[in-house]
């Protein structure tokens, strides 16, 4: 895939969902769907630029977390 694409894509009207184990101060991030993968940005700083990732490499990530591979860091 062409990752350029994923920083091409406008953010306006994304729709950003965050977890619903966050806590009460909203330390959390939140996703949002794109037509070429995810954003990913930090819902204390909404403003501030999105990471974006190809569904495949979410999907790695994801992965890894069910499986425990980045339990250590918490």
């Amino acid at each position: 895939m062409d990752t350029s694409k994923l920083y091409e894509a406008d953010l306006t009207d994304a729709v950003w969902i965050k977890a619903s184990a966050s806590n009460q101060n909203g330390a959390c991030v939140e996703l949002a769907s794109l037509s070429v993968g995810v954003a990913v940005r930090d819902s204390k700083n909404p403003d501030r630029p999105a990471l974006r990732y190809t569904r495949e490499e979410l999907a790695a990530f994801i992965a890894g977390a069910k499986a425990g591979e980045f339990d250590h860091l918490i």
